[in-house]
């Protein structure tokens, strides 16, 4: 037995949790993130480990990962430069997309300039039909001309795309065997072997964004191995995946767009897994850092997942779990435009130089300095100590907007707050509309360093009745690396009927992504344990544009019971869309499989129950509703099981500050997380 250890690097803080396998308990700590020097925070905060928990590399067992490496490399539009290789006459597809405007409601919106410019894209020729029968070979001659047009052009790799490979990746792979053989050492990359899903302009876009980062992670990866390897950590490191599982970084440096989205997964299982505990129905998990504010929907304890998740302007078509990433996070600078209107972000102080309160040499107003400016931080250090608040350094900054707004700095300091608060509702009015929830059945879960102050604030304006705060929701998202199950999807477009006559090749093809699938768990992975496996097909009414996907009985695909294969179809479409034409033919798109294997989960402890009421360390001023009111202020771990307390109040942690606002009561469960229900 020994120490699992889960990090996650934000904007401003990179949190550790720390599972002792022996006792089954959780410890936490943060050091303040490096983006000047990657890795580095890892190897300060493994030493911190060592120095406050007495916790020696060697003993790390298991170590996992989230990283948002790829993300910023494709909103920063910092990966390497791409040539795509097309089927001669189709080289437009990245330019046509869906023909979607990015705002429905903007007819001056337009699309982000793609990640390969048009004068990077060649065509082959060749072509593959529609069903997978070979029409006419890749031309040799045709890919010299292309591939050596492209090194010339400074290609720093190549994306080969070409139609109908999901059907049959021959011609794919032809290409790219003589890509190699005129360019050796250029990074080639196949669409078919990346994500291999119908439809072209989405096969396209996913493997140009997964060749875009792949040099970059790769890099960072490697780095990150041998830093553990010369920190004695024995531990294979393992990576957060996008659709909530972890895989390992040997994986994650040629499978990058199944990590694309690690950082953001992260959290979210983290919140799953206490939404578990604490037995919420339906919750919205809200992760607010640094730089922005991440938003899920966990229903029955599940994170609810999407196909087609933006990173930054560009769509992904790999299984993610589905989180709106919104701008405002605790660094965010709050600024007066032209007109004399208050906004904030989409800049961020991140961790260097940081608010202007972490006293780093930051000057501008953010939404931290904001909170500390009406005293609700800057009580206690924050971070484990890595920060003392500066709150006249804070009351400077914010002072820089006053002439503009024409109002004290307090007051302007609760307006940014409010406005951060207002940009949060208008982004998730849209996600709660997309999946069909009613906020005043919904949970609130904050988390985050920041997301506990705005969690009350933002639930009472969506409606929301009840806001959970973990016991250290400063480090969710480490621990959720530390909960992730091991976890991979494998898809194969079949573009059938649902018949009878169908039936022998849907099994079979079920039965290749199975054995596909062990083999990734035992062999790749090295998992020797239980596994699970998920049948699932994207499915539609003959007809129909676009498909739903469908979670199949595992029986009913084994035995080839099409009426059940049909009814579980009918019951998710009714599901959705109100309404289910049963009677009407069904066609298979894709066939899925999710393969996971489990490893033992941490028991959170229950606390001791309180024998009295809560004692206060103080009473303190704060600034709120426009008027500095007396507020008590409380440690964390002063509170036990049972206590109750009403807002507003502060509770202050080592990862966090939680804000409870008036009319709100607060009851501490009996595992330690505090239950705030609007009164």
């Amino acid at each position: 037995m020994g120490h699992r250890i889960g990090v996650d690097i934000g904007g401003s803080f990179t949190d550790f949790a720390i599972l002792d396998e022996d006792s089954n308990t959780l410890r936490a700590l943060k050091v303040l993130s490096r983006p000047d020097k990657p890795g580095a925070e890892i190897a300060a905060g493994i030493q911190l480990a060592g120095e406050r928990y007495g916790i020696a590399p060697q003993d790390v067992n298991y170590f996992t990962h989230g990283t948002t490496v790829g993300v910023n490399t494709v909103i920063q539009r910092k990966g390497i430069k791409l040539a795509l290789f097309t089927t001669e006459h189709f080289s437009d597809v990245l330019e046509l997309g869906r023909l979607k405007l990015p705002n429905m409601f903007d007819l001056q919106s337009r699309r982000a300039d793609p990640l390969v410019t048009r004068d990077m894209i060649w065509g082959l020729s060749e072509r593959m039909q529609a069903d997978g029968k070979p029409l006419r070979s890749p031309d040799p001659e045709s890919v010299e001309i292309a591939t050596r047009a492209a090194v010339a052009a400074g290609a720093e790799g190549i994306v080969i795309a070409l139609l109908h490979s999901y059907r049959n990746p021959a011609h794919e792979i032809e290409a790219k065997r003589l890509v190699e053989g005129f360019a050796p050492g250029l990074p080639v990359f196949a669409s078919s072997q990346i994500w291999p899903t119908i439809r072209e302009y989405e096969r396209t876009t996913t493997a140009v964004i997964g060749a875009y980062v792949q040099p970059r992670i790769a890099h960072y990866l490697t780095s990150l191995q041998r830093a553990l390897k010369d920190m004695g950590v024995p531990a294979e490191a393992r990576l957060t995946k996008s659709n909530g599982g972890v895989m390992s970084a040997e994986q994650g440096k040629t499978d990058c767009v199944q990590m694309i989205l690690s950082g953001t997964a992260s959290g979210v299982i983290g919140a799953s897994f206490v939404a578990q505990v604490c037995d919420l129905r339906e919750c919205m998990s809200l992760d607010i850092g640094g730089t922005s504010a991440d938003v899920a929907l966990i229903i029955d304890g599940r994170p609810q997942y999407g196909i087609g998740e933006y990173i930054g302007d560009h769509q992904i078509y790999v299984p993610s779990i589905s989180v709106t990433s919104i701008g405002e996070g605790g660094g965010s600078v709050a600024w007066v435009d032209d007109y004399g209107v208050l906004k904030i972000g989409p800049e961020s102080a991140g961790s260097t130089p940081g608010p202007a309160c972490y006293g780093r040499g930051g000057s501008k107003p953010t939404i931290t300095d904001a909170f500390a400016v009406c005293g609700i931080i800057g009580q206690v250090d924050l971070g484990y100590n890595a920060v003392k608040v500066d709150v006249e350094a804070a009351r400077r900054a914010v002072e820089t907007l006053t002439e503009r707004t024409g109002q004290t700095v307090e007051e302007t300091a609760e307006a940014i707050i409010k406005v951060a608060i207002s940009g949060m509702y208008a982004k998730i009015t849209g996600l709660v509309t997309r999946f069909g929830i009613d906020p005043q059945s919904t949970a609130m879960m904050p988390f985050g360093g920041a997301g506990p102050m705005m969690g009350c604030l933002l639930a009472r304006e969506m409606g929301m009745p009840e806001t959970v705060i973990p016991t250290t929701p400063g480090v969710l998202s480490a621990l959720g690396g530390l909960v992730a199950e091991l976890k991979n999807d494998f898809i194969r477009t079949v573009y059938a009927d649902l018949t009878n006559e169908q039936l022998p090749l849907i099994q079979d093809e079920f039965a290749k992504l199975k054995l596909a699938g062990e083999q990734w768990l035992r062999a790749d992975q090295g998992y020797s344990g239980e596994q699970h496996l998920t049948y699932s097909a994207d499915m539609r009414y003959r007809g129909q544009s676009y498909e739903i996907e469908t979670i199949l009985p595992a029986e009913a695909v084994l035995d080839g019971d099409v009426a059940a294969l049909e009814d579980a179809f009918h019951q998710t479409h009714e599901r959705v869309y109100g309404h289910a034409q049963r009677g009407s033919r069904v066609q298979l798109v894709n066939l899925r499989l999710v393969v996971a294997g489990r490893h033992q989960m941490p028991e959170l402890p229950r606390i001791a129950h309180a024998t009295g009421a809560p004692v206060p360390l103080r009473d303190i001023r704060c600034w709120t509703e426009g008027r500095w009111t007396k507020v008590q202020l409380y440690a964390r771990k002063d509170l036990l099981a049972g206590h109750t307390f009403n807002g507003p109040a502060v509770v202050a942690q080592d990862d966090t500050t939680t804000w409870i606002p008036e009319k709100f009561s607060v009851t501490v469960d009996a595992f330690g997380h505090l239950r705030a229900i609007k009164e």
